[in-house]
């Protein structure tokens, strides 16, 4: 599992992410408005919308606040019809990449303020494509194999189409080809998975190993305080923490 994907692990254990529920429904909203905008509010034509309301079902999104986002999406509320998404790209402490994910109603904001969270923690924006070579986009599933042998889990997820596996303990992360995030996860809950989230996502194909404390803490405050940011949908970093290292600062 990546370092980036133990830290999201490690928290949602711990709770850390219930403090931030609202701010968590909100941007599930976005995403879903962005995905209905640009493919139809039909989940079922609609492969982008279907991951993304499925994602927010998963974090307890009421079915009221999805509904309305997918009306926003398709132009039934101004709200909707004004959002835009944009990547933006930069460059943390200790040479990390960061990939972020912003679904705005207004691109100057957004800009100003990422700029000015990557230069209070110790990074830089960087120019359009000065890390995206460092991601591929991927489709990620995280899920649970309870009732399987790790050995049993791993070939159900090979023929359920999975391009890699990591495993620790009975949680499974499975990377897909990104146009068939959808079809591997059916097929996984058909096998008997317990399919906890689902979404494209961009993997690093150069991770930068953190070994010490004072450059952990770094990177992480930079990509928390992204995340807090009202006009950020996700944030990608190549760093890779070690879990014992993880574990002291979450």
């Amino acid at each position: 599992m990546s370092g980036h994907s133990k830290w999201h692990s490690i928290k949602h254990k711990k709770g850390a992410a219930d403090a931030k529920r609202g701010k968590i429904f909100t941007k599930h909203a976005k995403l879903i408005a962005i995905a209905a905008k640009e493919g139809g509010d039909d989940p079922e034509m609609n492969p982008a919308l279907r991951t993304a309301i499925a994602n927010a079902k998963a974090d307890n999104v009421p079915n009221a606040n999805i509904e309305k986002a997918v009306k926003k999406g398709a132009g039934e509320g101004k709200e909707g019809m004004g959002l835009t998404e944009t990547i933006y790209e930069g460059f943390g402490p200790a040479g990390t990449a960061v990939y972020v994910q912003v679904v705005t109603d207004n691109k100057n904001r957004a800009v100003a303020s990422v700029k000015n969270i990557f230069t209070k923690h110790g990074g830089g924006m960087g120019e359009a494509g000065s890390v995206a070579w460092m991601f591929d986009k991927k489709g990620i599933i995280l899920a649970k194999a309870d009732n399987k042998s790790p050995e049993e889990a791993q070939l159900d997820a090979i023929d359920a189409g999975a391009e890699e596996i990591s495993v620790e303990g009975k949680d499974f992360e499975i990377i897909t080809d990104p146009q068939q995030l959808m079809n591997v996860r059916h097929n996984l809950e058909n096998s008997g998975f317990k399919v906890e989230k689902a979404e494209l996502s961009y993997i690093p194909n150069t991770p930068v190993k953190i070994d010490n404390m004072e450059d952990a803490k770094k990177i992480l405050n930079l990509v928390e305080a992204l995340e807090d940011d009202e006009d950020v949908a996700n944030v990608y970093s190549n760093f890779d923490i070690p879990e014992e290292i993880l574990e002291e600062i979450v």
